[in-house]
């Protein structure tokens, strides 16, 4: 049998589901930041391979199949841009923990970190400004834009 892990909204907490039943609650006030690591251009939810959330005391990884990048992201697009905390990493250029790298078949599709089992390895990537999904897709038409925008932006 498969497991399905999903997140959801309920109230202000994000809700981590397992086969539908309830394994953790973060409290969105406590977001510090939240990291998209993307691979390819990173110009669809679908390019976003882990979602790393940075909390007040550490963080919380969520792979793809969560919906984190989707579901939570999507649907408080409003709570995400006037929290200015999303930020989107090149995959390829942030680095993980080998441990976490390497997955496997009973790794969860998400973990708790504490603080120390990830800062060293955020503090090495390479972050631009905060930039909501809404914020992204408006840069990206700019730019294939013939003559647009010439100003350089984050990806």
């Amino acid at each position: 049998m498969t497991t399905t892990w999903r997140t959801s909204w309920q109230q202000d907490d994000i809700v981590v589901h397992r086969d539908d039943v309830e394994v953790d609650r973060l409290a969105a006030a406590r977001i510090v930041r939240v990291y998209f690591l993307y691979r390819g251009r990173g110009e669809s939810p679908g390019d976003i391979g882990h979602s790393v959330v940075e909390l007040e005391d550490g963080y919380v990884l969520f792979e793809a199949a969560t919906g984190f990048a989707g579901r939570v992201n999507f649907e408080r697009q409003r709570f995400w841009q006037q929290r200015a905390c999303v930020h989107w990493v090149d995959a390829g250029r942030a680095s993980l923990p080998w441990r976490l790298r390497l997955g496997g078949w009973s790794a969860p599709a998400w973990r708790r970190l504490d603080r120390d089992a990830l800062a060293g390895h955020v503090a090495r990537w390479s972050i631009g400004p905060p930039q909501t999904w809404e914020e992204r897709k408006l840069r990206r038409i700019e730019r294939n834009r013939p003559f647009g925008d010439s100003t350089p932006h984050h990806a």
